[in-house]
């Protein structure tokens, strides 16, 4: 599996805004989005533009603390025809502040990682997610890079202890019950559940339950619940598998 650095997270959720933009450019605004319930296709672009612009902010000023999205001017277009330009147009602003700044220079993340690098992986794969949720709304099945995607279902598993206030991480234990996620492309990993939380590693090893797909593609759009656990190939102890994805759901 790639090692990924701040600059090549940088290089990449640049080229991941741009092709987004690329693939909702001249479809319908009002178009539901499946994966994202309550929201139209210019609800997600915007939501998408917004966040980008956000940790821009943040990171341009390593602020200490979180800024709050209501009490800023992100410049949205009047017009929803507009979006998919003005999405592709923060591709430079957020490119530009994380790479003005040092990738260890502490700020303020909702992760463990508070550091300038933990938002170009987050923003990346904050990206690839709505890009995915943009291509079923508009009836393209979604194909990541594997890079990427094997960074990205790592990336979950390194967020569930800080989201929604550490809320999974708490419900997210056992006995030391384990989950395999496995891609024929080469990328494995096993997650142990155990009584103050879970603990991941990489490893082909089967677990009591194990997930089998073709890619790191397709396990990274089921942990992040952009596809159903009957999609793919399932051993061993399959209700395990639904309380995983029910509690880990973010």
């Amino acid at each position: 599996m790639r090692t990924w650095t701040h600059a090549d997270h940088t290089r990449a959720v640049g080229d991941e805004i741009n092709r987004m933009a690329k693939t909702v450019t001249g479809h319908d605004m009002s178009a539901p989005t499946p994966t994202c319930p309550g929201w139209d296709l210019g609800a997600l672009i915007a939501h998408t533009g917004v966040i980008h612009r956000w940790a821009a902010a943040m990171v341009r000023d390593l602020s200490p603390e979180r800024y709050h999205r209501g009490e800023m001017d992100f410049g949205e277009p009047e017009r929803r025809t507009d979006y998919p330009a003005w999405l592709a147009q923060g591709a430079e602003i957020l490119q530009q502040a994380l790479s003005g700044q040092e990738p260890d220079a502490p700020m303020w993340a909702w992760g463990g990682d508070r550091h300038v690098r933990f938002w170009s992986r987050r923003q990346l794969h904050e990206t690839v997610v709505h890009h995915a949720d943009a291509q079923i709304a508009i009836g393209i099945a979604p194909a990541i890079d594997e890079d990427i995607a094997a960074d990205g279902v790592e990336e979950l598993f390194d967020l569930l202890p800080y989201a929604r206030g550490g809320a999974p991480a708490r419900e997210l234990t056992g006995e030391g019950e384990t989950l395999s996620w496995q891609a024929d492309s080469g990328a494995g990993w096993v997650v142990t559940l155990e009584p103050g939380g879970f603990s991941y590693r990489r490893s082909p090893e089967p677990g009591d339950v194990t997930v089998r797909a073709a890619t790191s593609s397709d396990l990274q759009l089921l942990v992040w619940g952009r596809r159903r656990a009957d999609d793919y190939s399932i051993d061993g102890d399959s209700a395990l598998l639904a309380w995983w994805l029910s509690h880990s759901a973010v």
